[in-house]
């Protein structure tokens, strides 16, 4: 089977709802349904978090980076943790962990070192989106980093199944794009009941229409994955970076910059990618 039919299988598959989620992955997804059940309180959501050791690792690393944690008070429990960073933000971090779920199904080295990366960039994005939203964009700052974080979340899926077909990701970025991003994005997304408007905004990612400054959830993802430290492996450019991204994308917010706002916020930034990391 060759490459170009072999990202058409799985999307073909991913469209009529055919995925392929290992065991761990599809107890998350239990876990994350629970997690967002109205009726789930505080003393049931820090239970459900300490049965994932994942999980309560990141969130108690969330909840002590500088992003949650400006005054240094430190948490060592996840039930503060969890007080500490709400359950939109909890949200997020389930969300994560499936994709590091996915991640770690991947024994092919090539193919494992394209997911760190991935996973790399994705806590950049996500990092980037919560602080650009917060102090740029003005959208909701949780609802950001959930979206940063689930950005690439059908590039995991992909990676997770590329075993099955050998070559199937060598130099592909333009029929990734083409012929597995949305079809395959788009299903895991639903897989993972993930809201509407981070699935825009998604979207808006995947046509890259931005507006500057940013307004929406859209344009703040799509600023935030231009910045990112670390590019996605799925989507290399020539010449692509960080730095000249930073470079040409300034603009004025009220009486300073985006490249202040970036400066100010770099310990943030670092702190929350670390953290999820």
């Amino acid at each position: 089977m060759d490459r170009l039919h072999a990202l058409k299988t799985i999307a073909a598959e991913a469209q009529r709802g055919e995925l392929a989620f290992p065991t761990n992955v599809e107890a998350t997804l239990g876990l994350q349904r629970a997690l967002a059940n109205p009726d789930c309180h505080l003393d049931a959501a820090a239970r459900l978090v300490q049965a994932e050791p994942l999980l309560a690792a990141r969130t108690v690393a969330i909840a002590n980076s500088v992003a949650y944690n400006p005054a240094g008070r430190e948490v060592t429990n996840v039930a503060t943790a969890v007080q500490r960073i709400g359950f939109r933000a909890l949200g997020a971090l389930t969300a994560s962990v499936v994709a590091r779920q996915l991640a770690g199904q991947i024994r092919e080295p090539s193919l494992r070192a394209k997911a760190d990366q991935l996973w790399q960039h994705s806590a950049s994005v996500a990092a980037l989106s919560q602080v650009i939203a917060r102090r740029v964009s003005h959208v909701d700052a949780d609802t950001a980093m959930f979206a940063g974080i689930v950005h690439e979340v059908g590039g995991f899926y992909m990676l997770s199944r590329a075993a099955e077909f050998p070559g199937l990701l060598d130099d592909c970025a333009d029929e990734w794009i083409t012929h597995g991003e949305v079809a395959i994005g788009r299903a895991v997304l639903r897989k993972l009941d993930v809201p509407a408007p981070v699935t825009g905004a998604i979207e808006a990612l995947w046509n890259g229409l931005r507006a500057l400054p940013p307004e929406t959830l859209g344009d703040t993802l799509l600023l935030a994955n231009d910045l990112a430290s670390v590019r996605s492996p799925l989507h290399e450019r020539p010449g692509a970076s960080s730095a000249s991204a930073a470079a040409t994308v300034d603009f004025a917010i009220g009486d300073g910059t985006l490249a202040k706002v970036l400066e100010e916020s770099a310990d943030e930034v670092r702190s929350l990618a670390a953290a999820l990391s």
